[in-house]
């Protein structure tokens, strides 16, 4: 992912400075500084005020705990169940 633009609408930043956000935070955000499970999202509209920003729309998150999962997933050649130990969740289908 570039880190130049927002993960959720691909913008710059113009006139909206982009924000880094923690894919998963609270307990775990110790764990997405780790791992860089990072993104940068336009500060006002992606990531804190907008209708479906990460922030105010479980839908949005949603999206985004599946793209972290995703990632780790790849980059550590790993399964679900090895994110599900070190995350103690899973956010995607088990069909996957």
């Amino acid at each position: 992912m570039n880190d130049d633009v927002c993960w959720k609408c691909g913008a710059n930043g113009n006139g909206d400075p982009l924000e880094t956000h923690h894919i998963f935070g609270g307990a775990l955000r110790k764990k997405s500084e780790k791992y860089h499970l990072t993104v940068k999202l336009c500060g006002d509209k992606c990531h804190r005020n907008g209708k479906e920003s990460v922030h105010q729309c479980a839908e949005t998150m949603q999206k985004l705990h599946e793209y972290g999962e995703r990632k780790w997933i790849a980059e550590h050649n790993a399964t679900i169940e090895d994110f599900r130990r070190e995350f103690y969740k899973n956010y995607l289908e088990e069909s996957e």
